[in-house]
């Protein structure tokens, strides 16, 4: 005859299998049951199981990086001090922030350094009390793990640490240098007053400064009552004009402490900032002993790549919010390209020929807004210089802009170099492609 067997009964092989299989909050509960259920949930091995695949974490550990007596321990502490908070939006937000350290750790470690440690709840409420504001409870958490990026004077009251050290990057043309880093909470409240002071923006409106430019003016400000991110335009100094950050249909429950599916305008931005990372989409840049993140595309088929006689040609653009003027119908958006041109190894081939070098003399561009053609322009050089390339060397890197009257375009042409040199030409001049690739307001603005 078959008979029922009670968990009190099975090995403990068995029973530490289903305990896993439980989850903590019923693990919990069983250890009520009886003494021998007690000791077996009780066992640190299922708890490191928790802890790993709640929190990531293979070290017992509280959420300041402390060291815990075991990670039944830490486990305890971790929910303990988010207890006001929905535990799924807690690992999300740790998940989130792990992604970008860990890309940072391998990648950009100058930047790792820069994170401030975790805002603490009276800090988050002295915001909100100073700016009469309610933080959306995904931002409040990423500021609980970490409360912005650290400065540093270097001798200047206004400098960020390097300047070039923001964590969400930037890009640059002409004199027009952009790197957006991430405000702590003291900086939030000065930004926002400034704002409201400076700006003509309501104390009531309810938008806080979250992000800013260590060069020229960019500032991301939040929402929070809707949860939404917005970036201020050429405009938002006379009538605070803004551009949204994130698709409006992704944002819900910003407010809902019950709930399970939270996500504001913050989270989802950071969360996509990090995949991009992760993905190889933009990368750390370096130029001049300085580097910074670059928000140029690096990969098909946000950038471009072709190769012609042995040069290559990639190509890439990134949208600048703050010079747009969405009053303005023929130049409405503005876009920035870069292009970096180089020598393959193998050298120049002309003709069956090969040459060791090759100088730029001319450029062809043809620039359409969605597939209108709206400029078609030849020149000599690229911003005033004629890049000599060699086999092996970086890439010669010039970035530039255009504005555009839609939301969407592209850009191709070509240049004609000569091989050799232009004071020493060694064969006829050749044209080389530079491949089309678009001009593209995206979904997610940064």
């Amino acid at each position: 005859m078959e008979r029922e067997v009670g968990l009190d009964q099975l090995g403990d092989l068995a029973l530490h299998i289903i305990l896993s299989k439980l989850g903590p909050e019923d693990t919990v509960r069983v250890s009520c049951v009886s003494r021998r259920l007690r000791l077996s949930t009780s066992e640190d091995s299922l708890w490191a199981l928790f802890c790993f695949q709640d929190l990531q974490l293979s070290t017992p550990q509280d959420h300041q990086g402390n060291p815990a007596s075991s990670f039944k321990a830490a486990y305890q502490l971790w929910r303990e001090a988010f207890a006001m908070y929905p535990w799924p939006l807690v690992k999300r937000v740790k998940r989130c922030w792990d992604k970008l350290k860990n890309w940072l750790s391998n990648d950009f470690p100058e930047v790792e350094a820069t994170l401030r440690s975790g805002a603490s709840e009276s800090d988050i409420q002295q915001l909100e009390t100073r700016l009469k504001v309610k933080l959306p409870l995904p931002t409040r958490l990423l500021y609980r793990f970490h409360d912005g990026q650290e400065r540093t004077d270097e001798g200047h009251s206004s400098t960020w640490l390097g300047s070039s050290l923001g964590i969400i990057g930037g890009y640059s043309f002409y004199n027009h240098l952009v790197n957006v880093y991430l405000l702590p909470i003291s900086q939030v409240i000065e930004g926002t007053r400034m704002v409201i002071r400076h700006l003509g923006f309501s104390s009531r409106s309810k938008y806080i400064v979250v992000a800013a430019s260590a060069y020229r003016p960019k500032k991301f400000f939040l929402n929070c009552t809707n949860g939404q991110l917005y970036v201020g335009t050429s405009n938002l100094p006379t009538d605070g004009e803004m551009i949204q950050c994130v698709p409006n249909a992704l944002i819900r429950s910003v407010h809902d402490l019950h709930g399970d599916q939270q996500q504001d305008a913050m989270l989802l931005w950071l969360e996509e900032h990090g995949r991009r990372l992760e993905n190889g989409i933009i990368k750390v840049c370096e130029e001049g002993n300085v580097r910074s993140i670059s928000l140029f595309p690096e990969v098909p088929p946000l950038c471009s790549t072709a190769v012609t006689n042995g040069v290559q040609v990639r190509a890439s653009a990134a949208f600048v919010p703050e010079l747009a003027n969405l009053q303005d119908s023929a130049e409405k958006y503005l876009f920035a390209y870069s292009i970096r041109m180089s020598l393959l190894p193998g050298g120049c081939i002309i003709d069956g020929m090969t040459f060791s070098s090759c100088q730029l003399n001319w450029r062809h561009w043809i620039i359409r807004a969605n597939e209108a053609i709206i400029s078609d322009v030849n020149g000599e050089a690229v911003i005033g210089q004629f890049p000599l390339l060699h086999p092996g060397e970086n890439e010669f890197v010039y970035e530039s802009c255009t504005p555009l009257s839609s939301s969407s375009g592209s850009v191709e042409g070509s240049f004609t170099f000569v091989p050799g040199r232009l004071a020493d030409p060694k064969g006829r001049p050749f044209d080389v492609q530079v491949a089309r690739f678009p001009l593209q307001k995206p979904d997610y603005v940064f």
